[in-house]
């Protein structure tokens, strides 16, 4: 595939990270109008490698009345005295490609990102994964944001003093503008504190992908609840056997109607596996009640449900 041509080159040429997604090509002319029209005059420019003796001087004889352009000043991208800032190497055109014959008359293109941008998503990311390599990142090919084509700018802002989906406060924000069933469910009357930004997304997922299911951080969703719920781990002499295998066949994470983010209230939930056909305990003395359906229902008895280390512990009543 063509990007995959300037990916060697853009790699060769040291690019860094992305620009804001508001950031567009300069008046592409008619002939060049689909992206991989685009991506062949950028293949040919990088083949030239004529890029600016002024650098970002050059860039800002025009650019510099965009104050979304001269943002990228306050950030680290932008930082002259940063060894690793591209701003210390060459500059805008270490993410938009070599100057080439765009500053003479706007009708060259140069890469550009974000959704209005005429190049596809891994064409964009790649001048990302440039620079972009560490461990965190190691998962981004196999990951379902690679595979759905979302580009690094759809979720990150270079030309700005902090990038949003860096802090802390607006991490779920970004996060739920595309998973908004898991916003509803946080939002829902029992959940993690996620609302509340006192727990984010990326405390348990890695956006950039993992070798682990749903791009976990940890190797299970057991081992992710564990990291805080520790006195749930165990190990128990007498364990439940939905607990140990998987966390989530009876919680919902993000969050629920019911208490403790189960998915169905009990008894429904333990009916699930347990028929309630012949149990001990099963009639009482008032009418139209019985030991499943009373207050907490199978909880009434069976309160160490995640597990039991009484030696008499094995239907986890104590």
């Amino acid at each position: 595939m063509r990007w995959r041509k300037i990916k060697t080159l853009i790699m060769g040429a040291s690019l860094f990270l992305i620009l804001s997604p508001s950031v567009k090509a300069q008046d592409i002319p008619s002939t060049h109008e689909t992206g991989e029209q685009i991506e062949k005059v950028l293949t040919d420019k990088f083949a030239e490698g004529k890029y600016s003796a002024k650098g970002a001087d050059t860039c800002l004889m025009c650019h510099r009345k965009n104050n979304t352009v001269m943002a990228i000043f306050d950030g680290v991208h932008g930082d002259i005295n940063n060894s690793k800032s591209p701003m210390a190497g060459l500059q805008c055109e270490a993410c938009h490609g070599p100057l080439g014959q765009h500053n003479q008359g706007g009708k060259e293109p140069m890469i550009s990102f974000g959704s209005d941008s005429p190049l596809s998503a891994p064409s964009q990311n790649t001048v990302c994964l440039g620079c972009h390599q560490k461990t965190e990142q190691s998962g981004w090919h196999s990951s379902l944001h690679n595979m759905e084509e979302i580009a690094c700018a759809d979720c990150h802002k270079v030309h700005a003093a902090k990038d949003p989906v860096l802090q802390k406060q607006q991490v779920s924000q970004v996060c739920t503008s595309c998973h908004t069933r898991q916003k509803s469910d946080m939002n829902k009357r029992s959940s993690h504190p996620l609302k509340w930004n006192d727990m984010t997304c990326i405390d348990c997922h890695n956006p950039h992908g993992s070798f682990n299911e749903s791009a976990l951080k940890k190797t299970s969703v057991n081992d992710t609840c564990y990291s805080c719920h520790a006195e749930k781990r165990g190990p128990f002499l007498w364990e439940h056997a939905p607990v140990t295998e998987n966390c989530s066949t009876c919680h919902n994470p993000h969050g629920s109607v019911n208490d403790a983010l189960v998915k169905q209230r009990v008894p429904q939930l333990c009916q699930q596996c347990h028929a309630d056909d012949g149990h001990a305990s099963r009639v009482v003395t008032q009418p139209g009640s019985d030991a499943f359906g009373a207050g907490m229902g199978c909880l009434n008895c069976h309160s160490q449900i995640h597990g039991s280390n009484h030696p008499s512990g094995s239907n986890f009543a104590r």
